[in-house]
């Protein structure tokens, strides 16, 4: 080819876990990656799990607009597919409390996954003499157990490069009456992340511990939500309440910082450190 000569240049597709295109010069092949926003491969799969609803629908949203290619876990498959439909992404059921989706979505996803967000719980908001066996089980199944049997599935399908994010919540790191079950399996959440990060190495594994956030998860409180954000800013060294995008900001850095493992990233304005 002489100087200034132009090579045709073909675009083949390729399948998820291998480059996006190749392109041809006509001397040789040279795989070809988009490159998006701070670097993103157009086509790094990430599983979000809860992702139908709050944060996670949050975190699916931006990822897919960061050009990830966007897996929405739900339970409710219906809602799943809804904001799967709406972002241009895929939907698979998950249910944290049944360890059978979790083996058939690894299944499903078994050409390769380069990051999971899981953003389960399940309350139980009780004070110690009113536990519930089958309720506590079922809050640290969303927190803990669950997030270590994915972990169980998706190790052999999760890239080497990649990562799972866990989301704790401050209440983890502020003790109060009824907060028992929320306190202790949010605060279990850090040493998840911690151990599983020793684990899956060199997959990275952090966690995400939010404040009180407006995600729409507080919406259910009607006119008593714009109180609840009020007493929860005035508990902050920044004065004020969290928004989705704070979250959702720390959670897409963690995706890219390869350095970062086994630690627990506090996105709730200083809360933790003020008196209750």
């Amino acid at each position: 080819m002489r100087l200034g000569q132009v090579a045709a240049i073909t675009l083949y597709a390729l399948p998820t876990a291998a480059p996006s295109f190749v392109v041809d010069t006509g001397i040789n092949s040279i795989p070809f990656y988009p490159i998006l926003r701070e670097g993103v491969r157009r086509m790094e799969r990430i599983l979000v799990i809860g992702g139908a609803r709050a944060l996670g629908a949050a975190v699916a949203r931006r990822a897919a607009k960061d050009g990830y290619d966007v897996v929405v876990g739900a339970r409710d498959l219906a809602a799943a597919d809804a904001l799967a439909h709406e972002i241009g992404a895929a939907s698979v059921r998950i249910d944290l409390q049944d360890e059978s989706t979790l083996a058939a979505a690894a299944e499903r996803l078994k050409d390769g996954v380069d990051h999971i967000v899981t953003t389960g719980s399940a309350p139980h908001d009780v004070r110690v003499t009113e536990l519930d066996r089958d309720k506590l089980l079922t809050a640290f199944t969303a927190k803990v157990i669950g997030p270590m049997l994915v972990a169980k599935h998706f190790a052999p399908v999760l890239r080497p490069t990649g990562s799972m994010v866990l989301f704790s919540g401050v209440v983890g790191w502020r003790p109060g009456p009824g907060s028992l079950v929320k306190g202790v399996t949010n605060g279990a959440v850090e040493y998840t992340a911690r151990h599983l990060a020793a684990d899956l190495a060199p997959v990275r594994v952090n966690a995400i511990s939010p404040g009180v956030v407006d995600s729409g998860l507080w919406d259910r409180l009607g006119d008593k939500k714009p109180a609840l954000l009020s007493k929860s800013a005035a508990k902050t060294f920044v004065g004020r309440h969290g928004e989705s995008e704070d979250v959702v900001d720390a959670v897409m850095w963690l995706l890219r910082a390869g350095f970062v493992s086994g630690e627990t990233i506090h996105v709730e304005g200083g809360a933790r450190h003020t008196s209750p």
